[in-house]
């Protein structure tokens, strides 16, 4: 059984990496899991004049404007759409997959430093921090996700049934930011300069990735790099199931899936053994 050990003031701990007792681990701490999303949840919106309810007009801001800018200023138009409604329903299926993923990664860097408290405790899991992040984002994409299918049935006049699919393409989608969240997070303890630099990547990744325009649109060349990007294959799956009310690629969705799991358990096997010196340098 893969696992990581390390000894202080004399007694030796272990942080199991192995698939099965990960997901053990990971139900064992279901509940302590579910109150760190809630409390972090109800942390964000604490104090606002509107409390929780800025979770539903975040989104509902975030669709006016690029309305606006892409539909009525710019003009611009998605194939098989012809009007700048319709163009912001197939905008926003895509923004719902990329603010899942920007949300957990530019809130990883400040993931440890930001909870000295749970490091100093040694039989703390925080391995379960980046469950937290993602949760968290979770909850805000369920809510845009509602916005969006209220928004699609007033401009289409229907929603496909297809749309019950969306939580599959979201599996591997969950398994690649738990990657990177895991890495990100134990690298900013010793590299405190990342955080400066995830936030550039990650508008990086939202204009090479199919968000703003269709793939058919650029040059071959263009295509194959986006085509590189992992988010690439995610939006044009969601749009698949959300807009077009088609069955997505079973056969690469699983492939697809089992590599991003490889990669959030490397990840995570990463994590394991450089948490041994997140007290020392925290």
């Amino acid at each position: 059984m893969a696992e990581s050990s390390f000894i202080k003031n004399g007694v030796e701990f272990t942080h199991q990496t192995a698939p099965r007792a990960v997901v053990a681990d990971l139900f064992a701490h279901r509940h302590l899991l579910f109150q760190l999303v809630r409390r972090d949840i109800e942390g964000r919106y604490r104090g606002s004049l509107f409390g929780i309810f800025w979770a539903f007009l975040n989104p509902l801001l975030m669709l006016s404007v690029y309305t606006i800018v892409f539909g009525v200023f710019l003009h611009t138009r998605w194939a098989g759409t012809s009007s700048s409604l319709q163009f912001s329903v197939v905008l926003f299926a895509g923004l719902v997959v990329f603010n899942f993923f920007s949300e957990c990664v530019n809130r990883a860097p400040a993931l440890i430093p930001s909870n000295v408290n749970f490091v100093k405790k040694v039989v703390f899991p925080l391995e379960l921090l980046p469950w937290v992040i993602v949760g968290t984002a979770l909850f805000h994409a369920c809510i845009s996700l509602a916005v969006w299918t209220v928004f699609s049935a007033f401009v289409y006049g229907t929603v496909h049934w297809t749309l019950v699919l969306l939580p599959l393409i979201f599996v591997p989608l969950i398994f690649l930011v738990l990657g990177f969240s895991w890495i990100i997070s134990s690298l900013s303890v010793y590299l405190r300069d990342i955080g400066q630099v995830i936030g550039v990547l990650t508008s990086v990744v939202m204009f090479l990735s199919p968000i703003f325009y269709a793939i058919e649109s650029l040059p071959k060349a263009f295509q194959t790099l986006l085509h590189a990007n992992p988010l690439t294959f995610i939006v044009e799956q969601a749009r698949q199931v959300m807009i077009q009310g088609g069955l997505p690629d079973f056969a690469s969705l699983a492939m697809f899936t089992a590599v991003s799991a490889v990669f959030a358990w490397l990840s995570l096997r990463w994590f394991q053994k450089a948490r041994d010196g997140f007290a020392d340098v925290l």
